[in-house]
């Protein structure tokens, strides 16, 4: 069999990973705004890398629905279109009821105790309206079953389509509406720590699907 040849350098793929996860980060927290055109040579000067881990970042975050890209024309940022969403938003909610299903059986004090501080910090994150704080510690609230349940499909689903859902979260996070995801994390930690795992998965779906009064306002026509 003849010797096959090496695989790409992998500091380039660490380029490109690092590259896709800092312009995915400045589109969800709108740093790039919706429907601002993004010039690789400009993003690639901002990143301090070539233009070669951009592109490959770009056409990532193409698939993933963040950017549109129209070749040789032009690459946007894609605006917020609440079908889009909609549709990542059903997916989500169903990956974490799978995921708190799965793993609260197996759940220990240790797992409800992580819960229990990530939705004390997101609490106090709401109150100080630091919505990256926020948004940071219910990934930290949510991800305690998504670990535990250690399923890497479900994983790489939520890591997909949620940022689809945290740009229109972070409008929910800096209002008051936001807050009544605290009283749902508490419901998930009780449920998990009494092992009930339909009733905690069912409140974790629930969870996710409260975006959607923002959903229908921002689908509504102007009056």
């Amino acid at each position: 069999m003849p010797v096959p040849q090496p695989i790409a350098n992998s500091g380039r793929h660490l380029l490109r990973d690092d590259a896709f996860i800092r312009i995915r980060a400045a589109i969800v927290d709108g740093t790039l705004a919706p429907g601002e055109r993004l010039a690789d040579t400009e993003l690639a000067a901002w990143l301090g890398v070539s233009k070669t881990p951009v592109r490959e970042a770009l056409t990532r975050l193409d698939a993933d629905g963040l950017v549109r890209t129209k070749p040789g024309r032009y690459t946007i940022v894609s605006p917020l279109d609440v079908r889009s969403i909609r549709h990542a938003q059903a997916v989500v909610a169903s990956m974490h009821e799978l995921a708190v299903r799965e793993a609260v059986p197996a759940m220990t004090a240790e797992h409800i105790a992580l819960m229990r501080a990530a939705n004390d910090d997101f609490a106090h994150a709401l109150m100080s309206e630091d919505v990256d704080a926020a948004i940071a510690a219910d990934d930290r609230f949510h991800a305690v079953a998504v670990d535990a349940y250690a399923n890497d499909v479900v994983s790489s689903v939520i890591d997909k389509y949620t940022p689809l859902l945290r740009r229109m979260e972070r409008i929910r996070f800096g209002s008051l509406t936001g807050r009544s995801s605290v009283a749902q994390h508490l419901r998930i930690a009780y449920l998990a720590e009494r092992h009930d795992a339909e009733g905690a998965s069912k409140e974790a779906r629930m969870n996710w699907l409260t975006l959607r009064p923002e959903l229908i306002e921002a689908d509504e026509p102007p009056a």
